[in-house]
C-alpha cells in the first residue's frame, strides 16, 4: 500500500495515475478536495482504496505498514504570505511523517522545490551538504519552506541519527501537464494561455528588462510531469542512493520557445506579443533556471526526457485540446 500525500494535485495525481497503470490500485490518497469542479477529476479515471482527509491522517496512520509514503502535499503558492500556515502544512507535517517513516522503516519520498535555489547566483547544482545547503537564499515563503526541511533531514543524517531506509527529495523544476488546471496563477503558462490562443489572441509574453536577453527569451528548465513522475518512480523502486536530487532535464529553454511549439502543435501561425513586465516583479523576476542532472545520472539513472516540442505537442492534442483534460 502506497500513501500518496497531495495526492489529489497535480504531480500526486501523476503519480496516482503512474501506480495504478503500473498494476498497483492499493494506493492511498492524502489531500483535500475543497469546493469546486476541477481537483476531484484528477482522480476521477484512478483506483484509489481510501482518501484521508488531512485532519485524519495521524490517526488514520496508527499502525499501518505501508510500502512507501509519497509526500507531495504543501501549499505550493510561491506567493502565499500566511507564514504560520506554510509551517505547518510545509515543514510540520514534513518533519512528523519523516518521524513515523523512521520509527515504522518505511520509504519516504519527498517533493522539495528548485524555489529553495533562490534567484540562482549559487547555481543548481543539487549539492545538498549543508554547507552548500547554507548558500542558498530562497526569494519567497514556500522556497524557504522546502528548503528548512531540506536542511533538517540533512543534518539528521550528519549526526547519524534515525532515518529512514530510504528517503529521497526531489527538487522539482517547472513542471507542466495534464491535471494542473486547479492551480490558477501557478499553473504553466502553457496551460493559463491554450484557451484564448484556440480562440485566436495573441499569448502575451513579457519583456526582457536585462541587457542582453530578448523579448521572450526569459528560460527555465520545463520537464513535462510524466517525466518527473518517471524520475521519483525510478528513484523509489530501482534507485540506491539516499539524498536530495533535482528533477529537470538539465536544458534551459524559452517561454518564446514553449509557445512557438504550442502553435505548432495546434498547426497555426505564432501569436505572441510582449508586454512590459510589472514593475512590482521585475527586482526578484528569474531570468534563468536549469537543473543540473549530474547527481541523477550518478546514482545510476539514465532514462531520456521528452523534448520540449514533442512534449508540449503531447499535451496540446492529449490534453488541452480535448473536452476531457483530464489524465
Amino acid at each position: 500500500m502506497f500513501l500518496v500525500t497531495g495526492g489529489a494535485g497535480f504531480i500526486g495525481s501523476n503519480i496516482v495515475a503512474s501506480l495504478n497503470e503500473a498494476g498497483s490500485a492499493n494506493v492511498v490518497v492524502n489531500d483535500c478536495l475543497g469546493v469546486g469542479d476541477v481537483k476531484w477529476r484528477n482522480l476521477a479515471k484512478r483506483n484509489i482504496c481510501d482518501f484521508v482527509p488531512p485532519a485524519e491522517l495521524a490517526r488514520w496512520l496508527e499502525g499501518r505498514k505501508l510500502e512507501a509514503v509519497i509526500h507531495m502535499g504543501a501549499i505550493s503558492d510561491t506567493t502565499a504570505t500566511d507564514g504560520d500556515a506554510v509551517m505547518d502544512n510545509n515543514f510540520r507535517l514534513s518533519l512528523k511523517l519523516l518521524d513515523w517513516c523512521t520509527q515504522t522503516r518505511t520509504p519516504f519520498i519527498y517533493a522539495s522545490s528548485a524555489a529553495t535555489y533562490g534567484n540562482g547566483e549559487e547555481g543548481f547544482t543539487d549539492d545538498w551538504s549543508p554547507e552548500a545547503l547554507s548558500k542558498l537564499r530562497p526569494m519567497n515563503l514556500y522556497g524557504w519552506s522546502k528548503h528548512l526541511f531540506d536542511k533538517a533531514l540533512v543534518a539528521r543524517h550528519v549526526n547519524k541519527q534515525p532515518l529512514p531506509p530510504r528517503w529521497v527529495g526531489l527538487k522539482f523544476f517547472n513542471v507542466y501537464g495534464p491535471n494542473e488546471y486547479h492551480k490558477g496563477a501557478m499553473a504553466s503558462v502553457l496551460a493559463k494561455v491554450f484557451d484564448g490562443a484556440k480562440a485566436g489572441q495573441p499569448v502575451r509574453l513579457f519583456k526582457s528588462h536585462k541587457a542582453g536577453i530578448a523579448d521572450g527569451d526569459q528560460r527555465r528548465d520545463f520537464i513535462y510531469v510524466e517525466d518527473a513522475v518517471a524520475v521519483l518512480r525510478w528513484l523509489m523502486e530501482r534507485g540506491t542512493t539516499n539524498g536530495i536530487f533535482n528533477v529537470g532535464t538539465g536544458k534551459a529553454e524559452s517561454f518564446r520557445d514553449m509557445i512557438t511549439a504550442m502553435f505548432a502543435a495546434m498547426k497555426r501561425p505564432s501569436n505572441i506579443e510582449y508586454i512590459d513586465m510589472p514593475e512590482a516583479i521585475r527586482g526578484q523576476y528569474q531570468y534563468f533556471t536549469q537543473a543540473s542532472t549530474d547527481n541523477l545520472r550518478r546514482a545510476g539513472f539514465d532514462g531520456q526526457f521528452t523534448p520540449l516540442a514533442n512534449a508540449v505537442a503531447r499535451y496540446v492534442s492529449g490534453y488541452l485540446d480535448q473536452q476531457d483534460r483530464f489524465r
